[in-house]
């Protein structure tokens, strides 16, 4: 017993003279944890769940919004037509995004235009892996920031398909679609939004897509109705739009899809995302109150086709400027766009005699021209902009011109071969008899209506 209280008193005492030594090496272990913890990435809950639901608005901005839109602005005979090459071009891109077009654009490579093959085929992504935010610390899973680019690079070049409405084969859309995103798309995107990106790099503030998607298509619209040519009878015959309600339908579902769009673009649901929606709102209804004014000045009618065309040109302005312009500076910006668009919609088109059937770059392409240059104004402190007090508005608004300059030119260039490439395979236009019975028939087989 004496000995079997000698070693317990011996172990007691072993014992004592070890926890100092455990307490410091369990408060170094809890050190090294907390520092583990403050430096992993943090994936919020909320962030997910909004970028998940910012990504459905924007294809609902796609089908149905665009296609209602742009379908009801063609002739009966055409609205399937509309229809078809809208919901084939979402569809295409966004099988083409997974397999080569997101490592075109955000591959990881250091190149200034493009990303490189690195995510091919989505190689390396899975559950685990992230995509940074704006903020330090805090990401998104890979997958969320995938599909939501994926909507981007499907609704643009769904929207130069009003450039070409009425009069283009389908094959001849399709094929184009591939090649165009390929060449066109993802570079801009590259160079405008990766870190590695040429545009990127010189400062130039595109904060949802004014160059990427607005000026890119626009610029496509109008070089693809140079080449393609007018419509038969176009200046003798009717073509009023067939049904300014689902148009007007189709205009307010983008409006409503557009939050997804510009208020995503922030990839996080904090007040840095509520600016941009709030911008969207009143940039948006500006834009409706100016085209309709003008229109009733120099018209002396106000008409529904004009509030949807505000509406768009609006929507389209304040993309590149709603994360760094003030809500006032975007009231300036939506009143300001309306008048320029309609100068090019009802002046300008006729004077080059282009047949830009839904006016896609008179709307696109030229609103998003204002926009792009007015973010380097609006973003100035002194006009309630997000800018610091060094704030430049010469020197940024000679960056945002370099910008729209490279992605005029990208588009403009690049499109015009591409069109000539599939004329040689496919031809672009539809035959002059079927033409002048109607796409939905002579292409589709259908009628989107029945008597």
């Amino acid at each position: 017993m004496k000995n079997l209280a000698k070693i317990s008193g011996l172990a007691a005492a072993l014992s004592a003279l070890a926890l100092p030594a455990f307490a410091q090496e369990t408060a170094a272990a809890a050190e090294a944890v907390a520092e583990v913890v403050e430096t992993a990435p943090v994936i919020d809950k909320g962030d997910v769940a909004w970028m998940m639901t910012a990504s459905v608005l924007v294809l609902f901005m796609i089908v149905p919004g665009l296609a209602l839109f742009y379908g009801g602005l063609v002739r009966t005979k055409n609205m399937l037509s509309v229809l078809m090459q809208t919901t084939m071009i979402t569809s295409v891109v966004m099988i083409v995004w997974v397999l080569w077009g997101y490592s075109f654009a955000f591959g990881g490579g250091t190149n200034p235009f493009w990303g490189g093959l690195g995510k091919l085929f989505l190689s390396g992504v899975n559950l685990d892996s992230t995509a940074a935010t704006f903020t330090d610390g805090v990401v998104l899973p890979e997958y969320v920031f995938i599909a939501f680019q994926m909507t981007f690079a499907a609704i643009t070049p769904a929207l130069y398909v009003g450039a070409f409405a009425e009069r283009v084969k389908f094959s001849a859309v399709v094929l184009f679609t591939i090649l165009w995103v390929t060449v066109i798309y993802f570079p801009i995107a590259h160079m405008v939004w990766d870190g590695s990106g040429l545009i990127f790099n010189w400062g130039a503030i595109d904060f949802a897509g004014g160059t990427v998607v607005h000026i890119n298509a626009g610029i496509t619209a109008l070089v693809f109705a140079f080449v393609i040519g007018p419509r038969i009878g176009l200046g003798r015959e009717n073509m009023a739009p067939h049904s300014m309600t689902l148009t007007m339908t189709g205009a307010a579902m983008l409006w409503v899809g557009w939050f997804g769009f510009n208020a995503g673009s922030n990839l996080e649901a904090t007040a840095a995302a509520a600016l941009p929606l709030l911008n969207t709102f009143v940039a948006t209804a500006a834009a409706v109150v100016s085209w309709v004014a003008v229109e009733a000045l120099f018209r002396g009618k106000p008409s529904g086709l004009g509030a949807a065309s505000g509406m768009v040109a609006g929507l389209v302005a304040i993309t590149p400027a709603c994360g760094t312009s003030g809500p006032v500076g975007a009231i300036v910006l939506g009143l300001l766009v309306s008048p320029v668009c309609y100068f090019f919609v009802t002046k300008v088109k006729a004077m080059l005699k282009y047949d830009d059937s839904l006016d896609v770059f008179g709307v696109h392409g030229v609103g998003g021209m204002v926009g792009a240059i007015m973010t380097g104004v609006l973003m100035a402190p002194s006009f309630g902009g997000t800018g610091g007090d060094d704030f430049s508005i010469a020197s940024q608004v000679f960056i945002q011109a370099k910008a729209v300059l490279v992605t005029i030119v990208w588009s403009g260039v690049g499109s015009l071969i591409l069109l000539y490439i599939v004329k040689a395979v496919t031809g672009l236009r539809v035959a002059a008899d079927d033409e002048r019975q109607g796409l939905d028939l002579t292409t589709h087989g259908e009628s989107a209506y029945h008597s």
